[in-house]
C-alpha cells in the first residue's frame, strides 16, 4: 500500500500534548541531509569548471601561442568523456570521489596519494579563481577612469590579490553555515552568467558576420618558460604529437572541478541516478559552450596584437572587440566582468564544498582525528575542515601576490595525477568486481564474466601520457605539486598511525556517522524545524530491519512531507531518575544506518532519539505533538504486529484523551511483502 497522506490532525492543548511521558529528547542532525536538486548540483561543479572560461585561455596563449583556442576546445570535449568516467564512479559509490574508488580499486596507500594531489587542485582552485575574478574588476574599473578621462589607475596585481582574499572569507562563512545556502549562491551566479553568455555570443555572430576573419593558427609557439626542463632534452622538441601533447597539457587546467560532481552526488535529491546523469549532461553541454566556444570566438575577433593585452582577462577582450559604438562595449564589458567575478567567485566556493567533502570521506576511515569532523553546533557542518581549507587557500593568495599565470602553471598537478589514478582504478574494479551495474562507460569488450573496459583505458592511457609530460613542461607545477603531495602523504601517514586503534574499531563496526545532538526537554522545541505540510512518523529500533523506513522513503514525497524517524530508549529507574540522553554505541550504529538509507534514497529525514518509560508512549505522544499523517512501525521480533498495533491504540487513546482530532493518522505495520493499517481514532 502506498503512502495516502492525510491532514495533520489540530494541535492539542499544552496539557494535553505536554506530557511529560517523553522527558527527554535529543534532535540528531548530518551535516550531509541536505539534498539538493541535479540543476543545483550543476550549478555547484560549473562554478568551478565554467569559471575556466575567463582565464584557461589566456594562460594557454601565454603558453604555445595562437593555437589555444583549439586545445580548450579540444579539453571541453574531452571533459564529456571524463564526466561518464565520475557517472560510473558515482555510480558505483554513493560516497564516492577519487578517495574511495582508488581506495577501492588499488588500496590505501595510493588511495592517500591521490586524495594528497587532489588537495593541491582544491587548494590552488579558490586562489587562481578569486585572483582572476580580481583582473577582470580591476580591468573594468581601469577602463571606467580610461573612459572618463581621469588620471586614475588601479595596480591590478595587488587589488585582484585583496579580492580574492575578501571573496574567500566570505564562502568560507558561507559553507560554515551549510551546502544548502552554498549551492543557492551558485545557482543565482550562473543563471546570471548564462544571461551574459547569450548575449555575448549573439553579438559575437553578428560581429562575426560582417567582418572577414580568418581561422586560429594551429602552429605552436612554446616559450622557454613553458618548456620547462624539456627544452634540455633532445628528444622532447615541441613538435608533431609531442608538441600537441604538450599544449593540451598545458591546456587541461580547464578540466578542474569535476570531482565536485562526486562529492555533490551525495547530497543529490532521488531520483539519484536519473538526476546524476542530467547534471552530468547539463555540466558538459554548458562549459563546451561556455568555455569551449566562447574561448574560440575570442580568438577571432580580438586582433592578435591586442591578445597579450587581455591574456587575464581574455573575455573583457572579446566584449571589447565588438562592433558597436564604443560605450555600448563598455557596457558589454561591464556585464562580463560582473558575471565573470561572480563565477570566478562562485569557484572558490566549490573548491571549499569539495575539500570538505574529500576530506570527510578520509576522516570516516580513521586516518583524520576526529577532531577534524566535529560538527558545528548550531549549522552541523564539519567546520574545522572548512576553517583548514581557507586558510591554506588564504596563504597561497598572498605568496602568489597576484601572478594568474603562476597558479595556472602550479595547477594542472593535482586534477591530472588524481584522474590518473581513478581511471586504472576503475579498470582494476572492472575485474575485482564483476556484477552487473546500471551504467558503464561505453566501448566495452564482453570477456567470459568480465566487461573490459576498453574505453576507460584509452582514456586512462591519453591522461598518464600528458601527466608525465607535464611533470618535464611544468617546473613550478612538479616541484610544488610533489612536495605539497608528499607534506600532506606524510600527514595522513601519521594520523592514521596515531589513530590505528580507532580505524580498527571502524573497520570492526562498519562507519560511524558523527552525529550532532541538540538536548530538548520540551517537544515543541524539539520540533522546531519542521516546516512542511505533511509529515510521517517511522519508528525504528533495530539497525537490521529498516524495511519500513526504506519504503516510506521510497514513495514519499520529499517536497512536501517531513519523514520523522524516532527512536526510544527505555529508561532505567524511578520516573527515568538518573537516565542520561547520551547515544550509545547501539544508537549510534542504528542512526548511522538510517542517516545511509536516507543518502542514498536522497530524501530528508529528521532523526530523532528519546528517552520514555514506554515506547509507544512516546511514539504517541510525538505523533500527536508533529500532527503527523502517518504513524509507521516495523515488525518487533518480541510481538506480533497485530499485539503491536493494540499497543500503540491503547497508547494514543491514553495521550489523546478527551480531545478531538478533526484527521486520525493512519497507522502501519510495514514488514517485507505484508502490511498491517488502523486508523488511528
Amino acid at each position: 500500500m502506498e503512502p495516502s497522506l492525510t491532514s495533520a490532525p489540530a494541535l492539542p492543548p499544552a496539557s494535553q500534548a505536554g506530557s511529560m511521558r517523553v522527558r527527554r529528547v535529543v534532535v540528531l542532525t548530518t551535516a550531509v541531509l541536505t539534498f539538493i536538486p541535479f540543476w543545483q548540483a550543476a550549478a555547484v561543479v560549473l562554478c568551478d569548471f565554467g569559471s575556466s572560461a575567463f582565464y584557461a585561455g589566456g594562460i594557454a596563449y601565454q603558453a604555445f601561442g595562437p593555437a589555444f583556442p583549439w586545445y580548450v576546445l579540444a579539453v571541453m570535449l574531452f571533459a564529456g568523456a571524463m564526466l561518464g568516467v565520475y557517472l560510473e564512479s558515482s555510480l558505483m559509490f554513493v560516497r564516492g570521489g577519487v578517495y574511495r574508488v582508488v581506495k577501492e580499486g588499488m588500496g590505501d596507500t595510493m588511495a592517500k596519494v591521490s586524495v594528497s594531489s587532489l588537495m593541491f587542485d582544491y587548494c590552488l582552485t579558490g586562489p587562481i579563481s578569486g585572483v582572476s575574478a580580481g583582473y577582470y574588476l580591476s580591468g573594468l574599473v581601469n577602463s571606467f577612469f580610461e573612459y572618463m578621462q581621469w588620471n586614475i589607475e588601479v595596480l591590478s596585481s595587488m587589488f585582484a590579490m585583496c579580492f580574492a582574499l575578501l571573496v574567500t572569507a566570505f564562502f568560507w562563512r558561507q559553507n560554515v553555515r551549510g551546502v544548502e545556502e552554498s549551492s543557492e549562491t551558485s545557482v543565482k551566479i550562473v543563471a546570471f552568467n548564462t544571461i551574459v553568455a547569450v548575449a555575448l555570443l549573439a553579438w559575437a555572430g553578428y560581429s562575426l558576420y560582417g567582418r572577414q576573419w580568418e581561422w586560429p593558427s594551429l602552429a605552436l609557439s612554446f616559450n622557454d618558460e613553458s618548456l620547462g626542463w624539456a627544452k634540455h632534452i633532445d628528444w622532447l622538441k615541441p613538435v608533431g604529437l609531442i608538441g600537441i601533447i604538450m599544449a593540451f597539457g598545458h591546456s587541461v587546467l580547464a578540466l578542474s572541478g569535476l570531482e565536485t560532481m562526486a562529492q555533490v552526488y551525495r547530497e543529490m535529491e532521488a531520483p539519484k541516478i536519473m538526476n546524476l546523469k542530467k547534471a552530468a549532461l547539463s555540466i558538459f553541454l554548458y562549459a563546451l559552450v561556455f568555455t569551449g566556444v566562447l574561448t574560440f570566438v575570442s580568438a577571432l575577433l580580438i586582433p592578435q596584437g591586442d591578445l597579450f593585452a587581455y591574456k587575464d582577462n581574455l573575455l573583457s577582450g572579446l566584449a571589447m572587440s565588438l562592433d558597436g559604438p564604443h560605450w555600448a562595449r563598455l557596457l558589454m564589458q561591464a556585464a562580463v566582468v560582473v558575471a565573470g567575478t561572480a563565477i570566478l567567485a562562485g569557484a572558490v566556493n566549490t573548491s571549499l564544498v569539495g575539500a570538505n567533502g574529500v576530506l570527510n570521506r578520509v576522516a570516516e576511515d580513521g586516518i583524520l582525528s576526529d577532531w577534524f569532523r566535529g560538527l558545528h553546533p548550531r549549522f552541523g557542518t564539519t567546520h574545522r575542515i572548512v576553517h583548514m581549507v581557507a586558510m591554506v587557500q588564504a596563504v597561497i593568495i598572498l605568496l602568489c601576490r597576484g601572478d594568474v599565470y603562476l597558479l595556472g602553471e602550479a595547477y594542472a598537478f593535482g586534477v591530472l595525477w588524481s584522474f590518473v589514478l581513478m581511471t586504472v582504478s576503475l579498470v582494476l574494479l572492472r575485474f575485482k568486481e564483476t556484477e552487473d551495474r546500471e551504467w558503464l562507460f561505453p566501448f566495452n569488450i564482453r570477456w567470459k564474466k568480465f566487461q573490459v573496459p576498453a574505453g576507460i583505458a584509452a582514456i586512462f592511457l591519453l591522461l598518464l601520457i600528458v601527466a608525465v609530460m607535464n611533470l618535464f613542461t611544468k617546473k613550478v607545477s612538479t616541484v610544488s605539486g610533489i612536495i605539497f603531495t608528499i607534506v600532506f602523504f606524510i600527514i595522513f601517514q601519521l594520523s592514521e598511525k596515531l589513530n590505528a586503534k580507532k580505524a580498527a574499531q571502524i573497520e570492526e563496526e562498519g562507519h560511524q556517522e558523527k552525529i550532532n545532538a541538540r538536548r530538548a526537554y520540551e517537544l515543541p522545541d524539539a520540533l522546531r524545524d519542521l516546516e512542511k505540510p505533511n509529515r510521517v512518523l517511522v519508528a525504528v529500533r533495530n539497525p537490521n530491519n529498516l524495511v519500513h523506513l526504506h519504503q516510506v522513503l521510497e514513495k514519499v514525497n520529499d517536497d512536501d512531507t517531513d519523514v520523522i524517524v524516532i527512536h526510544s530508549r527505555v529508561a532505567r529507574g524511578y520516573q527515568l531518575a538518573g537516565e542520561t540522553a547520551e547515544l550509545g554505541p547501539e544508537e549510534n550504529h542504528l542512526f548511522t544506518k538510517i542517516i545511509l538509507e536516507a543518502e542514498e534514497m536522497g530524501k530528508t529525514v529528521v532523526p530523532l532519539f528519546v528517552i520514555s518509560n514506554d515506547p509507544f508512549y512516546a511514539i504517541a505522544q510525538f505523533a500527536l505533538a508533529a500532527r503527523v499523517g502517518q504513524v509507521v512501525l516495523g515488525i518487533s521480533g518480541t510481538a506480533d504486529p497485530v499485539a503491536q498495533m493494540e499497543r500503540l491504540v491503547m497508547a494514543w487513546g491514553a495521550i489523546k484523551g478527551s480531545h478531538e482530532v478533526e484527521t486520525p493518522p493512519q497507522a502501519r505495520v510495514i514488514w517485507e511483502d505484508k502490511e498491517l493499517v488502523f486508523e488511528l481514532v
